[in-house]
């Protein structure tokens, strides 16, 4: 879902001549991914790798087009930039002890307040373990003032805002400095070592935040994190809910002591559950895209996605409405209409039709520009059963056997109208 949601806009700007760099990729530095590696006795670095090469292929089924695709284990950029952005927020930074409830699962510590019955939120079937040790501190409660007045003005826009409204509520509660270190030991020995101390592993989400620059060259200042990240008029994240805070909060704070220009929107997107429960492997609910490719192709999967799934809200995903979908609106909806139409330009028609120069409708750029991807397609859909419409009502195959040079015309606007 967010390959595609997020290549959609992609390409909406590309269309609009906006030079546009699409970065995605995998954070590997998990301790989750290192006690999966040893549950398959492999090494870690060849389990990220083994999942790093399934996303790849993904994107690429899902003719994903992005620029770039990040792999944080194994990409130099990144272990520098991520190295150097912790250098230059070293103002920010301290060292002590610390204990607390630690969920790897969301590589995050929890309150026990933030619990369902001891459980984390996210993870329902994962207690928290109780960690205690020394690590470093990045000082977010320094921000706290300068956070809720750049989101409450906008200067980061969040998206929808009932997000933006969760953040605001988050950082008015207080806002408390959170650990950005593990031990070597806790760490297994992954992820990026601490700048001048072997003794600590760089906090998982603080490398990994860094992507978006590292991916553009922030370590080295090259004139392509100058020009799509320092210089460049939008800078938009697309996430999921989960992880909201990391973006809207920690990431943001951390850029301000970094003195790095912040991002300029981040929309967020919900989960794809399965009656009502979220996808998961231990569950068993999860429903594979590569097998939905294979059956139905690219398209079908990319439409399904794009429609009929809420950008913002959960949806729930089942196979029968998917293929209901796939029948009633691209078989037999714009997959015949357009076997119609080509049927008759290819019977009737000696030349090509000439396609004038278009813009895409201002509604439509509205509904892209806020993210409203289900109803952009909605609004398409319209103008689809519209065209269907002037069909029925023009009767095309019809006319062209009284009258062809009224025919012709009829069937070269049906031509255009496809277009």
């Amino acid at each position: 879902m967010e390959f595609v949601m997020t290549d959609i806009i992609a390409r909406y700007k590309r269309l609009s001549n906006i030079d546009t760099f699409f970065v995605s990729g995998t954070d590997d530095n998990a301790l989750k991914n290192v006690q999966s590696a040893e549950k398959e006795d492999i090494p870690v670095a060849e389990f990220v790798k083994k999942h790093a090469e399934n996303f790849k292929k993904l994107a690429s089924m899902l003719a994903v087009s992005n620029d770039y695709f990040i792999e944080t284990s194994v990409d130099e950029q990144h272990r520098l930039g991520a190295q150097k952005l912790w250098e230059y927020a070293q103002k920010d930074i301290y060292k002590k002890k610390y204990k607390g409830l630690y969920c790897v699962g969301c590589e995050e510590f929890k309150t026990e307040k933030e619990l369902i019955n001891g459980r984390c939120s996210e993870h329902l079937g994962s207690t928290p373990e109780v960690v205690e040790e020394e690590n470093y501190f990045f000082k977010l409660s320094s921000y706290q003032k300068q956070l809720h007045e750049i989101i409450s003005t906008d200067k980061i826009k969040i998206v929808p805002q009932s997000r933006k409204n969760e953040t605001l509520r988050f950082i008015e509660k207080g806002l408390e400095d959170f650990s950005i270190s593990r031990s070597v030991e806790r760490a297994h020995g992954w992820g990026i070592p601490v700048p001048k101390d072997d003794s600590q592993i760089q906090y998982v989400w603080f490398d990994a935040l860094s992507n978006y620059i590292n991916a553009l060259g922030y370590a080295s200042d090259s004139d392509k994190f100058k020009k799509y990240w320092t210089e460049v008029s939008e800078a938009v994240h697309i996430i999921g809910k989960g992880i909201l805070r990391f973006h809207t909060i920690y990431w943001p704070a951390i850029l301000l002591s970094a003195g790095i220009r912040l991002p300029t929107k981040i929309i967020v997107h919900g989960y794809i559950t399965i009656d009502g429960a979220k996808m998961s492997k231990s569950v068993g609910n999860v429903v594979d895209p590569k097998d939905l490719i294979d059956e139905y192709g690219t398209d079908a999967v990319r439409y399904y996605l794009a429609r009929h799934i809420n950008p913002f809200e959960d949806s729930d995903f089942t196979m029968e409405k998917f293929k209901e979908a796939y029948n009633a609106n691209l078989a037999n909806g714009i997959g015949n209409l357009t076997a119609r139409i080509m049927k008759l330009a290819e019977t009737h028609l000696d030349n090509p039709v000439e396609l004038p120069d278009t813009q895409l409708p201002e509604e439509l750029k509205d509904l892209i520009e806020s993210f409203e991807i289900s109803k952009a397609v909605d609004l398409i859909w319209e103008h689809i059963g519209d065209l269907d419409g002037y069909i029925q009502k023009e009767k095309p195959f019809s006319v062209v056997k009284e009258d062809k040079e009224k025919g012709i015309e009829i069937i070269q606007n049906i031509t255009i109208k496809l277009y």
